[in-house]
């Protein structure tokens, strides 16, 4: 191929591209000249959660005035919707776009709490699978593992709140170890079903009230934990089908390769 010829045929290319870039400007601003004739919801989340539905969307949108249907799509401010959206408490994620038909499209991502934390005060909150807090008072509750006892948990003042945002958070509270605990037991499908509550001692330690047996399961500060649910999960399959279930009234699995259990005080 003579140096002409490579020379026609880079220009031509080049022309190409700047053809279709120029045509995909002209597109654009087109586009942007387009009234706003819908809005497409969608919201997302873990099955059974249901703190926030499209209709709720639509009216965050709408009706605060970040969006006007008949306004162009140039006026419509996405970075302005999805602030607003992702400051609701509930919300993990949200997404605004359009498309060139005149149609406004925001999709949500509702938070995934794993755990809700009761405060000695009667306060209260969930913590996602992520580590944020949220609040409880919400139109439909999560049925999660429920921690109570002697606890004063910022969550529930301090509203949406990273818990591994600070050393100094982690060192004061429980919140991170409470994660810890709830993130073990949901991801078990044995302890998920067992345990649906949790309550924090004075000093700090945590026993599991499971839903049958009518046992305290202690189990320390938190840490060690597969050991110390391996060493349960032994003690179910060996020792409990020996005698009757009702007749311990506390586990304790904080002592290495042993599970020391008290025998409850018949009336």
């Amino acid at each position: 191929m003579s140096k002409w010829k490579r020379y026609l045929r880079v220009s031509g290319m080049l022309l190409g591209v700047l053809a279709i870039i120029l045509a995909l400007g002209f597109v654009e601003r087109n586009a942007d000249r387009t009234p706003l004739h819908d809005l497409q919801v969608k919201v997302s989340g873990a099955e059974g959660v249901r703190f926030i539905d499209e209709a709720s969307v639509r009216r965050e949108v709408l009706e605060q005035g970040i969006a006007v249907m008949g306004t162009t799509l140039g006026e419509v401010d996405e970075t302005r919707i999805e602030e607003r959206l992702r400051s609701i408490p509930c919300v993990a994620k949200a997404e605004a776009y359009h498309t060139m038909d005149g149609v406004l499209h925001v999709k949500v991502v509702q938070r995934n709490p794993i755990v809700r934390v009761i405060n000695s005060d009667g306060t209260g909150f969930y913590i996602d699978d992520e580590g944020w807090t949220m609040p409880t008072e919400l139109a439909h509750p999560a049925r999660v593992l429920v921690v109570t006892g002697h606890l004063n948990e910022p969550g529930a003042r301090d509203g949406v709140i990273d818990i591994f945002s600070t050393d100094s958070l982690r060192n004061r509270f429980l919140s991170d170890d409470i994660h810890r605990l709830a993130t073990f037991i949901r991801s078990e499908p044995f302890w998920d079903a067992l345990i649906d509550q949790v309550v924090v001692r004075a000093d700090g330690q945590f026993e599991l009230i499971p839903k049958v047996g009518g046992q305290r399961i202690l189990i320390g500060d938190g840490s060690n934990l597969e050991q110390r649910f391996a060493k349960l999960q032994l003690f179910y399959a060996k020792g409990m089908p020996m005698t009757d279930w009702r007749r311990y009234d506390r586990i304790d699995l904080r002592f290495a390769d042993q599970v020391v259990c008290t025998e409850r005080t018949m009336p």
